[in-house]
């Protein structure tokens, strides 16, 4: 930036230490290519392997080294910054699944949810015009690896039977007090429940932490058997023991009466394609 500057850089000592680098470097190029050089394909390949992975993982601008099997090696640099990237390998490809988009809401799924994969989503309309939340199930591919291959009729069947583990994840579309939200669900559970385990709607509104929720807020709810974890929105964990409870939420999304007939229809079809 100055005349200073410019001579200390320009000065002897500054080029002695230059050259020093340099051949610093070019002595580590050497022995690197020698060991590649007595190296198995085996470990070239892995280690070829191994910086692909670690470069398609990190999705910033990143210099990876490459190398063949006669031993010779380059640098190449990687700026992949996209989850739906695909790289080439010996032996496949590595392929990161994009998110799924609510159509309704625009609100993205994960592929994964919990350890269970998307099979469908949809939307959670009030009053016929005012979209409450986007909602998405998730299911367990081995435990659908039989119904997979029946009819819808046989599907929707076994998405009312809480035997077969699901994730039920809500994100809101807009603002709701957490009153309005929890009553919609209790309304909508109750009846289904027969006058049995009434006092689970008491937990589950104990479940969720009081404030508005707010859009973009995500509850979960992980059903197993007579067992739904619920996350609530603030990222609190509680558990509901109730075979009746359980069942009555199956019925609420996936029943004759779901209260998105969208999302049941598309869980329907995702499932035949697990």
């Amino acid at each position: 930036r100055n005349n200073t500057n410019r001579a200390l850089f320009c000065s002897p000592a500054a080029t002695m230490l230059s050259n020093r680098v340099v051949a610093t470097a070019r002595r580590s190029a050497t022995n690197y290519s020698r060991h590649l050089a007595t190296a198995s394909t085996q470990e070239i390949g892995a280690g070829r392997n191994a910086a692909l992975l670690l470069s398609g993982a990190m999705g910033c601008a990143t210099l990876i080294a490459v190398s063949s099997a006669d031993g010779t090696s380059s640098l190449r640099k990687s700026s992949t910054a996209k989850c739906d990237i695909q790289r080439k390998q010996s032996g496949g490809d590595i392929v990161m699944l994009a998110p799924t988009k609510e159509p309704a809401t625009g609100i993205l799924f994960p592929r994964l949810c919990n350890g269970m994969t998307f099979v469908g989503c949809g939307v959670r309309v009030k009053w016929g015009f005012v979209k409450v939340y986007a909602v998405g199930t998730y299911m367990d591919p081995i435990a659908m690896a039989a119904i997979k291959k029946e009819g819808p009729k046989e599907i929707s069947e076994a998405l009312l039977d809480p035997m077969y583990p699901r994730v039920i994840r809500i994100v809101m579309n807009r603002s709701l007090s957490i009153d309005k939200y929890t009553k919609a669900i209790v309304e909508a559970l109750e009846p289904r429940m027969n006058g049995e385990d009434l006092d689970k709607l008491e937990e589950f509104k104990k479940l969720n932490p009081p404030g508005d929720l707010v859009e973009g807020a995500e509850m979960e709810m992980t059903i197993r058997g007579d067992t739904m974890l619920y996350k609530n929105s603030a990222g609190g964990v509680g558990a509901i023991t109730s075979s009746v409870f359980c069942r009555a939420m199956c019925d609420v999304y996936y029943g004759a009466d779901a209260v998105s007939p969208a999302h049941k229809e598309e869980v329907v079809k995702g499932v035949k394609s697990l």
